[in-house]
């Protein structure tokens, strides 16, 4: 699964921003194959539960994903990536895709109200 990890170019900018693990007794984890792990947990659209066992345990990943997108590593590194590409002028700073993709809502979604079968005032009351 070598599509769904970074290069090494890419840890070399971001390898810096996590902490390290703590001393707790436990073999500490590595950080670039949690990193992997949550990219491709990110990618796939899969469920933590689903992460394959190439990247560690699923409660670990997750348990420093939610940590790390608290405390803002996560959206550092995005910055950090992200500004790497803009500096190779792969990405154009000025230029935004935004969706356009149009979801019909249900009528009652608008304040429309359901269909709904007529109630007999005398057995509801």
């Amino acid at each position: 699964m070598t599509r769904h990890r970074l290069l090494d170019e890419q840890w070399e900018l971001i390898g810096d921003i996590f902490p390290a693990p703590a001393d707790t007794g436990r073999p500490p984890v590595d950080r670039r194959n949690v990193v992997d792990g949550i990219l491709w947990i990110l990618r796939t659209g899969a469920p933590w539960r689903d992460l394959p066992e190439e990247f560690g345990k699923w409660g670990t990943v997750w348990d420093l994903f939610n940590k790390w997108n608290s405390n803002g590593i996560l959206d550092e590194v995005l910055q950090r990536l992200q500004s790497a590409r803009v500096d190779m002028d792969d990405i154009n700073e000025e230029l935004w895709c935004v969706d356009g993709t149009v979801v019909r809502a249900a009528r009652c979604a608008a304040g429309g109200g359901k269909k709904t079968t007529p109630k007999s005032q005398v057995t509801t009351h």
